[in-house]
């Protein structure tokens, strides 16, 4: 099928979409205030800032001018304009010049936020096809990477569509149907590789002298090395597929478990090398660890300890005399690929009904032969009446609601072009198909302007809390009309996808986008400033944050646990890192912190702050921004045009702080730091990994310091002291991170209304606008009246008009 006519398709789809209202300011209840108030700084000749408001159009359905009344609304309604050294409007001038605007504002908002298309994302795209075939492609790397509006990648204004991409989406449903379509009679042979190191090709190289086998057969590793790496050629794959793997082992040399890494590699040049986990072998008896993971095709097991280091002695004494800690492996099982149901999913969807079944080889010997690959046939009556049902249960699921005769009408047609261009049924059926899942009604959430309807709601609630398709129960929910009419269905639903496992998608593209997590990998920390980021630090960062997340939502635990809490989710590699006794063990758990503590929130967790700093140096300015928009919802407005910013000194000779009191001397820059700084002085306690500090790291200038990391002696000097007081716009001032913490934790209506937008604007695939603040005012208002508590806000954002409306 060329990708022609799935275009034409979706271009159909798309110009279906209803012509918008036209919404303008009425300038005759507003010219008064603006010519007495705003004109003498704001006209033809002056226009300050670029703006005049006696010649700004009225045509709120124009983005730009929309933004700009909004603008003109929040200065004066929150008394920021006219300036101070002007002559002020009395207290119900400004009232009544901002309600008369709001009637306007909230009409042209309204109007304007309905007609937006929503695409799904590749991220999305990909979890539905996967779901609804059974397959586990990865499809989001085929795709063009999806534009952003501020932080999300799921909102319909920034996501575009071209040619290009419906070439991909064909290629990328190609593969889908070539991995779910069976190609076999039986299901795929499940096998067991059992091996051992000892026994592999690098045990025979590398045994006396980097590893070392004991009497019962065990191979010893002391630390982790870059030569010979952990690979274990046997533990190897033939076929992509899920694998269960089991590692027996034990802590040689050791009274305390050792930490290890299992993961997967391959000598594919610019391949993807996993790391499935960490775990632990403890002292005394063999121990057998069990995981199941995803693995491509021909790739090995690997194995590497973390947390030991031979630190030279072995060079010294000789591996046979060395007695140092190291991981013992007795034997490592590869048992797959493992086939949950056969056939796929997938391949029911498309045949069932159409009797498909293998052709009869010319000589019925070969089957028996390695070499031998069945053809199938479709031997049904009446193939077009088939073909019909088939397309109809196709279009239901893929389009996320039942289908009808024209529904499918333009792909059976589709379907007997080929056949009579020589296809053969399957072949047709296929083109079919391929098509279905490039139509408009696939690639795009069927939301018309206004109350949704229950399918509508069903696909907003699944894609917001699964990040896929909405399951047969929300869809008989929706058949049966309980979404739209029975709040309390709708609530057992958020309860029960909540608790699904693919709830964690939720929780993982949630926080990539409101965090910022998806930029982990953005920078690399300078390892001589910062020795101790490594891959069980980073891999475990991500971790926290999100374990953090899930368990303010299964505690219900108050909005406040935003910035400040008396717990952290740490395993012993995070509890190090933080300075914080009696944690052991790879895995993450809840811990009690003590009072003085600086941790706890998300604001103190090394993610955040690794991903809002670069890998040298932290920005007071960066931060700052980072915490206004994330935290407390509020976007600063980007610098003028023609300021530079300000670089940090890479010497260690003056810090940010006192480059930016410069900075804010210039008129431009002072409105906006003034908001910006406070927040990103107070988190310059910590450093770009994370660490709590009271001096900044240098190359350069400063102390030497007396430590060592993995064995190694640190080369960087502690410079400047650190000074992470400042003063908020409205006048608070703070000595340090926890005074300021507590500022923001003690505002709950605040931190509820940011978050509430961030959950609104991911759920419904939007931009939060002036028509919803209302509705918002009054979500918060019903989050305080039943604590703030984070699941209840999540109810409450599924329960509003905002989430059941376009």
């Amino acid at each position: 099928m060329g990708f022609k006519f799935a275009f034409c398709v979706l271009v159909a789809g798309v110009n279906a979409l209803a012509a918008e209202e036209t919404i303008s300011v009425g300038r005759a209840s507003l010219n008064g205030f603006l010519k007495t108030h705003c004109a003498d700084c704001h006209d033809a000749s002056s226009q300050e800032s670029g703006l005049d408001v006696l010649s700004l159009p009225s045509d709120l359905g124009d983005d730009s001018t929309l933004s700009a009344w909004i603008r003109i609304h929040d200065r004066v309604a929150d008394g920021e304009m006219p300036p101070r050294d002007a002559d002020q409007p009395s207290a119900g001038e400004r009232f009544r010049f901002a309600q008369q605007l709001t009637v306007f504002l909230k009409a042209g908002h309204a109007a304007e936020k309905g007609t937006v298309l929503r695409r799904l994302n590749r991220q999305e795209y990909e979890n539905t096809l996967n779901d609804l075939f059974g397959t586990n492609l990865k499809l989001v790397p085929l795709l063009p990477r999806d534009g952003r509006s501020h932080e999300f990648d799921n909102v319909g204004e920034a996501l575009s569509i071209s040619m290009v991409q419906m070439k991909r989406y064909l290629e990328a449903i190609e593969k889908v149907l070539d991995a779910a379509i069976a190609r076999t009679v039986t299901s795929p042979p499940s096998k067991t590789i059992s091996t051992s190191y000892a026994d592999a090709d690098e045990g025979k190289r590398f045994i006396g002298r980097q590893w070392l086998k004991l009497d019962d057969g065990a191979v010893v590793f002391f630390r982790r090395l870059g030569y010979p790496t952990g690979m274990l050629r046997p533990a190897n794959t033939k076929a992509a597929g899920f694998y269960r793997i089991r590692v027996t082992g034990y802590a040689h040399q050791s009274d305390k478990p050792i930490t290890f890494s299992v993961g997967a590699t391959t000598f594919a040049r610019g391949a993807e090398k996993p790391t499935f986990g960490y775990y632990s072998m403890p002292p005394g008896e063999p121990t057998t660890v069990e995981l199941t993971a995803w693995m491509e095709d021909r790739y090995m097991v690997q194995i590497e300890p973390y947390g030991i280091n031979d630190r030279y002695e072995i060079k010294k004494v000789g591996i046979e005399n060395y007695n140092g800690p190291g991981l013992a492996i007795l034997n490592v099982e590869l048992e797959g690929p493992i086939t949950s149901e056969f056939p796929s999913r997938g391949h029911k969807l498309i045949f069932d009904g159409l009797g498909r079944r293998e052709k009869e080889p010319s000589n019925p010997t070969a089957r028996r032969k390695s070499w031998y690959r069945p053809e199938f046939e479709i031997m049904v009556d009446n193939p077009e009446v088939a073909v019909r049902s088939v397309l109809r249960r196709v279009t239901t699921v893929a389009f996320r609601r039942p289908s009808s005769a024209s529904t499918i009408e333009p792909y059976f047609k589709l379907f007997r072009t080929e056949v009579a261009a020589g296809a053969d049924t399957e072949e047709a059926l296929r083109t079919a198909v391929a098509a279905i899942f490039c139509s408009p009604n696939f690639l795009f959430l069927r939301e018309t302007s206004g109350v949704l309807d229950d399918f509508a709601l069903a696909s907003r609630l699944s894609y917001f809390l699964t990040r896929s398709a909405p399951d047969s129960q929300l869809i008989a929910a929706a058949s049966a009309g309980q979404l739209t009419q029975d709040s309390l269905i709708v609530r057992q639903h958020v309860e029960r996808l909540l608790l699904k496992e693919t709830s964690e998608r939720f929780v993982t593209d949630f926080t990539d986008a409101w965090l910022n997590l998806r930029d982990m990998e953005f920078t690399m920390p300078d390892r001589v400033l910062f020795p101790e980021y490594d891959p069980f630090l980073r891999h475990s960062m991500v971790k926290e944050t999100r374990s953090y997340f899930r368990e303010l939502i299964q505690q219900n635990l108050r909005v406040r646990n935003i910035v400040k809490s008396d717990f952290a989710m740490l395993n012993s590699r995070m509890a190090q890192h933080y300075e914080i006794d009696n944690v052991s063990g790879p895995g993450i758990r809840r811990v009690p912190l003590a009072p003085e503590s600086v941790r706890g929130g998300f604001l103190s967790q090394a993610s955040v702050l690794k991903v809002s700093a670069n890998g040298t140096n932290t920005s007071p300015v960066v931060r700052g921004v980072w915490v206004m928009e994330r935290i407390l919802g509020k976007t600063p407005p980007p610098p003028p045009a023609g300021i530079s910013g300000v670089e940090p000194d890479i010497r260690g000779a003056s810090t940010l702080r006192e480059l930016l009191d410069k900075h804010r001397n210039v008129d431009s820059c002072r409105r906006c730091h003034e908001m910006i700084d406070p927040p990103g002085f107070a988190l310059e306690c910590f450093d770009p990994v994370g660490s709590y500090r009271d001096r900044f790291r240098s190359l350069e200038t400063g102390d030497r310091v007396v430590r060592e990391v993995n064995g190694n002696k640190v080369r960087y000097k502690l410079g400047l002291p650190v000074d992470a007081s400042g003063q908020l716009k409205e006048g608070l001032t703070f000595d340090g991170y926890r005074q300021f913490r507590d500022m923001l934790a003690s505002d709950e209506d605040r931190l509820a209304k940011a978050f509430a937008t961030k959950l609104l604007t991911f759920a419904t695939g939007r931009e939060m606008g002036f028509s919803d603040r209302e509705p918002i005012r009054k979500l918060v208002q019903a989050s305080k009246a039943q604590g703030h508590g984070i699941k209840d806000l999540i109810h409450l954002v599924v329960d509003s008009e905002i989430f059941r409306s376009k």
